[in-house]
């Protein structure tokens, strides 16, 4: 078997940076994904911590900009599983505030022009008995 990646949390010191600089409105939903704080708008996610990292979705131009940055990659949660129009920062507390907030802002601005998500009815099995639910 391959190795799995390890899940390990963003530090308290992370957190506090993307609180601080989280954007809030009323389509905005921040929620953790897979344990890392994250916000939506309108079911898109948009932006979000991984690991000790800043993960912003990006309009095709935006993400062949924003690659051209220092510590800037193709976000790939697992090995060989790039997520397409999303990219990763590293390094996010030695950044500048300004500068992640405008990147923050392109990610909004992308996000709020993709169709809206509705959410997904899943079924689950419990004790035997199927139950439709809404995530």
């Amino acid at each position: 078997m391959g190795s799995t990646p390890e899940w390990k949390k963003s530090s308290p010191q992370l957190i506090a940076l993307f609180e601080e600089i989280a954007p809030h409105g009323d389509a905005i939903v921040q929620k953790k994904m897979f344990g890392w704080p994250c916000c939506f708008f309108d079911g898109n996610l948009f932006v979000g911590l991984h690991r000790e990292n800043i993960i912003f979705r990006l309009s095709a131009v935006d993400l062949e900009n924003f690659l051209q940055l220092e510590g800037a990659a193709e976000f790939e949660p697992m090995p060989g599983r790039k997520m397409k129009g999303y990219g990763i920062l590293s390094d996010p507390l030695t950044r500048d505030r300004k500068a992640l907030s405008r990147w923050i802002q392109r990610s909004l601005d992308f996000a709020r022009s993709l169709p809206s998500k509705e959410p997904r009815k899943t079924t689950r099995v419990t004790a035997g008995k199927k139950v439709k639910k809404t995530i």
